[in-house]
C-alpha cells in the first residue's frame, strides 16, 4: 500500500443524501455510522428536515444508525435526539479504532455489515480503514470551516487528486 492509499475512500459520493441506502441494505449492510458536521449538516448546525428524513428512511429500511463525532456531548446528543433514529458516541477520538468498534458494538453489527459515511480523509476515512469498515467519503457541505480543518483540507486535496487520478471514472 502506497503512502496515500490508506487515506483513499472505498467510495466517493458527492453528498450523503445521494447514497443509495436501499442497495446497501440489499448488499447486507445493517449499520451506518455517520460523522455529523459537514457530513449531514454544516458545522455546528442543528438537524434539518433533510437529516431527519434520512434517519427516518434508514430506520424504515431496517438500518441501525449511529453518530460518531469528535465533538462534545451536548452537540452530538442534541443532534441524535433531533433525528430520533440514531444513537451516538461523542469525543470519539477519530481516527482511533476504539470509537468505530464501540459504534459496531452499540449497533450490534460487525465489520462486514457496517458502513461509515464522513467528509474527512484523515479522521473519518482513515479511522474506518483502520477498523476494517467500508467507507464512503462525501464532499463537505459547507466550505467555511475552522482553521485546523482548513489546513487538513489542503493536505486532503493532494491525496484526493491522486485518488481521482487513479479512479478517473469515479467522481
Amino acid at each position: 500500500m502506497g503512502l496515500f492509499e490508506k487515506f483513499y475512500p472505498d467510495e466517493y459520493i458527492r453528498s450523503t443524501y445521494d447514497i443509495d441506502f436501499e442497495a446497501l441494505y440489499k448488499d447486507g449492510y445493517r449499520g451506518v455510522i455517520f460523522d455529523v458536521d459537514n457530513t449531514l449538516v454544516p458545522h455546528d448546525a442543528p438537524a434539518d428536515d433533510r437529516a431527519k428524513a434520512l434517519f427516518k428512511k434508514l430506520h424504515d429500511l431496517g438500518f441501525n444508525a449511529l453518530l460518531l463525532s469528535n465533538n462534545k456531548e451536548p452537540r452530538v446528543k442534541k443532534f441524535a435526539e433531533d433525528v430520533k433514529y440514531a444513537s451516538y458516541i461523542y469525543k470519539a477520538n477519530k481516527p482511533a479504532r476504539s470509537g468505530y468498534y464501540a459504534a459496531m458494538d452499540k449497533m450490534g453489527t460487525d465489520k462486514e455489515t457496517t458502513l461509515f459515511v464522513g467528509d474527512q480523509l484523515f479522521t473519518d476515512v482513515w479511522g474506518a480503514h483502520r477498523s476494517g469498515i467500508r467507507n464512503i467519503l462525501v464532499h463537505p457541505i459547507n466550505p467555511k470551516e475552522e482553521i485546523q480543518i482548513v489546513l487538513k483540507r489542503r493536505l486532503e486535496a493532494i491525496v484526493l487528486k491522486r485518488y481521482f487520478k487513479r479512479n478517473s471514472g469515479q467522481k
